[in-house]
Order: structure tokens, then C-alpha cells, then sequence
């Protein structure tokens, strides 16, 4: 293998260029034009998220670059820099797609209005909505240089206002802030007139009343920019798991509000004064500083009204049935017989609710175990398995607290759930618990049986809706009892090794996965046929993209199907001549986790909770599962070579970062979404 230095994309600049694939969403003419809106918006709600987390990290190695630089084998500081200058191109053309789709949305008979734009009629319908609405949750804060400045929250939109009083003598300034109510809803849908719809934003309902919310100063001009701060959301938390570990999280999320400033987005038209006025009171650097246009929390976008048409939207799918399972039959004799696999969202998510439904009323159900990572706002899972302990099931649950961003909801299911007599284990010290694995435990002529779901998703029914997902209900013993062990140690708080079937993290996953690589390696030495393919969310793990790339030297063909972080460079010679990188970015969100080994002709398939990431190899309980069902595994493979053909949605991901849209010798149109669902639907 070659002796240089392996070709590496930093993780950050390689997430960026995930993000812009997600822009490309919003750009693409094809795209119903009020999903290119929600493409906008999620594009938005990454990069806030994208700050709070990843640049708040690298603003630390930042402190002790002298010491990181060579251990890291790059430059923090670079890489701010580089992080700034992707960001600013990309707020650029989020911008430029935005006013172009304003003007395709006035195309529809759909018109934005701000504040300049409102005719006598619509203007006091505005004023009326906000006295009636607005006023009372509003109280402006003046800025005094004699004050400390106003704390500002994490992702909430504030006005930065400018009072002026002119005087033969000199100008008078005050400033003042205004938070902008999150609790209130984003769009006013106004009085149709003539067959035309109109949305106003409630930032310009505020802007075209700021009259009636300054009426006591006395001021000749007044106006308003937006700012958002986006603020550091690590926490340092008591790793010991017990009771204290609710109350140090809980305090740690009210901090999370208070973390330092990572970003100042700031409305672009706003004068030099009124920014460096913020920029000065928070003592912000001028790589915090990010232009953007008139609206912030862009992420509010995802529930833009659709006032218009039925086709500005993606048409519903009617998720599908899977053969032979029938939540009506009796689901446990029913998988006690085959395997049956869930693909979401093509297929319901209704089969593993109606699962835990049949568990809790089954009077042979002595016990249901299961993690629990993220939760739907109204869980029906949660639901079912308050019941199940209502008739005498032993429900054992454990929930991950640690789960970024759904701590706080994490804490209430957690409450909810003990308040049922239901016991919650909190996790396993030092590791967050990232496996998504269900096990239900039945008495069968004085035997227990167990019955198992294992999936590559969350047990969250909203998302199960977007997310790309599979979930395997299974009684194979080789795969239950297994699990019977993992859940075993869960509940002991410990992890072990010695699994034949499951590929349990944190001690086993990349020692099998390095395994199955040299495996294939062998074969490719031997002249066999030798390849590997591999879908996941990221791929950043170094060792592992150092083990793919001796694969590939070797011969190895390895096909990689990544939706985000992309580490590895294909295409490299003496590197990685032998593997190609795919993205699929479409209308739902590819979530899956699947390895495929040629495996010496027997064909080894296998679907995870772990996507190759340092934290997920050896920081996280996740747990991989083979599928030994014949039909289910050429149900698998064949969904994957749909993917591997894709020449609409797919982009090539290369050293470059292009996100060129990839083109096969086929010139038939190929999109995995449509042609999966087509898939599964003639095959049922």
C-alpha cells in the first residue's frame, strides 16, 4: 500500500458540503416550489445546528492550538477561516434562492408582503392581529451604556431597533432591543383578494407596528434588522448515572442558553453603526459575524402554509403493506414463523406500534425491554408501553438522556414513564446508547420466547414518516438470545464482548468490521471476487477510511452510499482507485445503515444503528444485525442496486467537493425514492 500520508477531507468542510448538497434541493427547478422552501429551511436549521456543536469544538482547539495542531494534523484556526468563507458563499446563494423563489411563489398567486407592502385593508387587519396577538408579549429592552447589555438567548431572532431624533444641533441615537416571540405562530395567511393569497411574517406585523411599541419616545425616525446568536451547545455534565444526573443535565440545558456566541447572523442591510454596536457589547470576532438576509430561524420555513396548489407540494405516499404481516392475525405467531422487514416510510410504522400493542394486552407477555433514543412529541410508543405495564408487564425502558437537542423532552418521557410504575434505566456510564433494539419476552408451554425488533432508526413515529429506514422483526434464536444478553448488560450497566451474531459497539463493532475488510481482502489476493458495500449517514472514522483504502489497493471494489460526512477521497491513486463515492439527497431523508461483504460468493448483509464515526465504533451502544432471511436479504440487496443506479438525486462525492450530480451510461432516469417505492409495491 502506498506509504504517503492517506488523502483526507476535514470533517467539517466535508459537512459543509453535505449542507450545500441540501441547497442544491432548493435550486432544483424540478422540486415542487414549496419544498424547495422546506430545503431552504432545513438547509438552515443544519447550519445553526452546525454551529452550536461543531464550531463551537473547533473554537476550543483553538485555545491550545500549539498543543492540537500536530496531534489533530490540521490547523483549528485555518479551518475557522475556511468554515467562514464556505458559509458566507452559501448564505449568499441561500439568499439568491430565496428571493427567486418569492418571485415563482407570486408566479402561483402567492405573495410575501412585508411591512412597506400592506394597502389600507391589510394594513388594519395587521394592526388588529397585533393588538390582539402580539403587543401584550412584547417588552423592548433599552440599550444603556450605564447597563450591562441584554442577554441574548440562544437562536431566538431579536430586532436591534435605531431611534432617531433630529435637532437643529445634533442628532439624537437610542437603541433598543426587541425579542421576537417564539411561542407565536411565524406566517399570517391575510384576506384572499381576486384569487390572490398573501403570508406576512410576524417579524414585519412587528415591524409595521413599532409605532405602537415606542408610542412614548419621542422619535422622527425608527427601524429594525434582525440578529440571531448562535451559541456554544456542549455541556459539561456529572457523568455518574443516577438521579443527580437529571438534575446536572437539566441545569446544563438552561446553560446551553448562556454557552459563548459562535455566530452573530445579522440582517446584511443594517447600518455600520447598529453592528458594530452589537458586535461591540457582545465582544464578538469577526469570524462570528455571518450576513444574512431580513429573516433569521429560517428554520420556521418547514411549516411555511401551502396556500396554493396541490402539486407545490410532493404527493403523499399511502404507505404500503408488507406481505403476510397482518397487524390482525396475531403479529407473534405470525414473526415466530419468518422474519419480516419494515422499510420506512414506504411501509407503516403502524407494525411496530401495533407490535408493543399486542405485547401489552397479550396475557403471555411477561416482559417488554427496549432503548429509546428519540421520541416523538406525542408517543405512541410510550403509549403502548404504559399500558403494558398497566396490565402487569414488567416494561423495562432505557432512555438515552444524552440525546443532542431532545435531552429536555428525553427528561419529561422519562418522568412520564416512571410515574407508571414503568423502570427507566438512564444509560451506561461513559456511553451514550445510540442502538435502537426491542425485545419482548412470552411464555410458550412454560418456556419464555423471545421476539425481537431491530432497526437502523429511532422508535419515533414522526420521523419514521421522512427518515429512510429499516426494521426487522425476527424470533431467530441466534439473533434474540443475543440480545437477551445485550439487554442483560444494559440493565447491569456494563457492556461485554463475545456475540456471534449481533456487531455490539463499544468493544466488538470495529474489530468485526476490520475483520470482514480483511476478509475481503483475502479474496481480492486470491483473485476472487471481492467487494464491499456500504450505506450510512458519515463515514469520518480515520482507521476505518485507512482500512478501506488498503481494500481498495488491494482490489477491492467498494461501493460507499453516504448522505453526509464524507472523510474518505475516492478516486485517489495508490489510494482508493477502487471506490466510488455516492450522496442521495431527495424528498425524505436516507437514514439507513447497511454493510454488504461478497463474502467468498455467500453474500453477507448486515443493517446498523452506527454509522462509521469514531463515537459510534468506540463511544456508543450500537448494535449491528445480520439478515439470515434469504428473501429479506434479496429484498436488501435489491433496494441497494436501485440506489447504486441512481442518476437523478444521487451527486458523486470526490476530493473535489463539486456535488455534481452523477450521470450513468444508462439514459434511463433512475431516482431511488420513486423507484423504491415502485419496488416494493409491484413486488406486494
Amino acid at each position: 500500500m502506498n506509504q504517503e500520508k492517506p488523502p483526507l477531507i476535514n470533517r467539517e468542510i466535508s459537512w459543509l458540503y453535505f449542507n450545500d448538497r441540501v441547497l442544491q434541493e432548493a435550486a432544483d427547478k424540478s422540486v415542487p416550489l414549496m419544498e424547495r422552501v422546506r430545503f431552504l429551511a432545513i438547509f438552515s436549521s443544519n447550519l445553526d445546528e452546525f454551529y452550536r456543536v461543531r464550531v463551537s469544538t473547533i473554537n476550543r482547539l483553538v485555545v491550545v492550538v500549539s498543543k492540537v495542531k500536530e496531534e489533530l494534523g490540521y490547523n483549528p484556526k485555518k479551518i475557522l477561516n475556511q468554515v467562514k468563507n464556505i458559509v458566507v458563499k452559501q448564505e449568499k446563494k441561500f439568499n439568491s434562492l430565496y428571493e427567486e423563489i418569492i418571485k415563482e411563489l407570486a408566479a402561483n398567486k402567492i405573495f410575501i408582503l412585508n411591512e412597506t407592502q400592506l394597502n389600507v385593508s391589510r394594513g388594519q387587519f395587521v394592526k388588529k392581529y397585533f393588538r390582539d396577538k402580539i403587543l401584550s408579549t412584547i417588552v423592548p429592552i433599552i440599550i444603556d451604556d450605564n447597563q450591562p447589555f441584554p442577554e441574548l438567548r440562544d437562536r431566538v431572532i431579536y430586532f436591534l431597533v435605531k431611534l432617531v431624533k433630529n435637532s437643529s444641533k445634533k442628532q439624537h441615537i437610542k437603541y433598543a432591543l426587541i425579542e421576537i416571540p417564539a411561542s407565536l405562530d411565524r406566517f399570517l395567511v391575510l384576506p384572499e383578494t381576486n384569487n390572490l393569497k398573501f403570508i406576512i411574517l410576524l417579524d414585519d406585523i412587528i415591524r409595521y407596528s413599532l409605532d405602537e411599541v415606542f408610542f412614548i419616545f419621542d422619535y422622527d425616525e425608527i427601524e429594525a434588522y434582525s440578529i440571531q446568536i448562535t451559541r456554544d451547545a456542549e455541556l459539561d455534565l456529572d457523568k455518574n448515572v443516577s438521579e443527580r444526573f437529571i438534575e446536572a443535565l437539566t441545569k446544563s440545558l438552561q446553560k446551553r442558553k448562556k454557552g459563548k456566541p459562535m455566530r452573530l447572523l445579522y440582517d446584511s442591510g443594517m447600518s455600520l453603526d447598529m453592528l458594530n454596536t452589537v458586535v461591540t457589547k457582545l465582544e464578538l470576532h469577526s469570524e462570528s459575524l455571518i450576513p444574512g438576509n431580513r429573516y433569521h430561524n429560517f428554520k420556521d420555513f418547514i411549516d411555511f402554509p401551502n396556500v396554493g396548489e396541490d402539486y407545490l407540494e410532493y404527493k403523499k405516499i399511502n404507505p404500503l403493506p408488507v406481505k403476510d404481516l397482518s397487524i390482525y392475525k396475531g403479529m407473534f405467531e405470525l414473526i415466530k414463523q419468518k422474519d419480516y422487514l419494515i422499510n420506512l416510510p414506504y411501509q407503516s410504522f403502524d407494525y411496530i406500534i401495533h407490535f408493543l400493542r399486542e405485547a401489552a394486552i397479550d396475557p403471555r407477555v411477561i416482559s417488554i425491554h427496549i432503548t429509546l433514543y428519540r421520541l416523538a412529541e406525542n408517543s405512541r410508543i410510550v403509549n403502548a408501553l404504559i399500558n403494558a405495564a398497566r396490565n402487569g408487564k414488567k416494561v423495562l425502558c432505557l432512555v438515552e438522556l444524552k440525546a443532542r437537542f431532545d435531552e429536555q423532552a428525553n427528561i419529561y418521557w422519562t418522568n412520564r414513564l416512571e410515574e407508571e410504575g414503568i423502570k427507566v434505566n438512564y444509560g451506561i456510564t461513559g456511553y451514550k446508547v445510540h442502538t435502537k433494539i426491542c425485545m419482548v419476552t412470552r411464555l410458550e408451554k412454560g418456556k419464555k420466547t423471545y421476539y425481537a425488533n431491530l432497526a437502523t432508526g429511532n422508535y419515533n413515529e414522526k420521523t419514521a414518516r421522512i427518515y429512510c429506514d429499516h426494521s426487522l422483526f425476527t424470533a431467530d434464536t441466534r439473533i434474540t438470545l443475543e440480545l437477551h444478553k445485550l439487554f442483560e448488560n444494559i440493565e447491569k450497566k456494563s457492556i461485554s464482548k463475545g456475540y456471534k451474531h449481533l456487531i455490539v459497539s463499544p468493544l466488538e463493532t470495529r474489530k468485526k468490521l476490520f475483520g470482514f475488510i480483511d476478509r475481503e481482502i483475502k479474496s481480492a489476493k486470491a483473485k476472487k471476487k471481492a467487494y464491499i458495500i456500504l450505506k450510512m449517514n458519515s463515514l469520518a472514522d480515520e482507521l476505518t477510511i485507512k482500512k478501506l483504502y488498503e481494500a481498495s489497493s488491494a482490489g477491492v471494489i467498494i461501493k460507499l452510499i453516504i448522505r453526509g460526512m464524507c472523510c474518505l477521497v475516492p478516486g485517489k491513486e495508490g489510494f482508493s482507485e477502487n471506490i466510488e463515492v455516492i450522496s442521495i439527497i431527495d424528498k425524505f431523508l436516507e437514514h439507513a445503515r447497511i454493510w454488504i461483504f461478497a463474502n467468498n460468493g455467500k453474500e453477507e448483509i448486515y443493517l446498523l444503528s452506527a454509522d462509521l464515526m469514531t463515537r459510534n465504533l468506540d463511544h456508543r451502544v450500537e448494535v449491528g444485525f445480520p439478515i439470515y432471511d434469504k428473501d429479506i436479504k434479496q429484498e436488501i440487496r435489491e433496494m441497494i442496486d436501485i440506489q447504486l443506479m441512481d442518476n437523478t438525486k444521487a451527486r458523486e462525492v470526490n476530493g473535489v467537493v463539486q456535488n455534481k450530480y452523477r450521470k450513468t451510461k444508462i439514459r434511463i432516469p433512475y431516482r431511488t425514492q420513486i423507484d423504491t417505492y415502485n419496488y416494493l409495491k409491484n413486488k406486494n
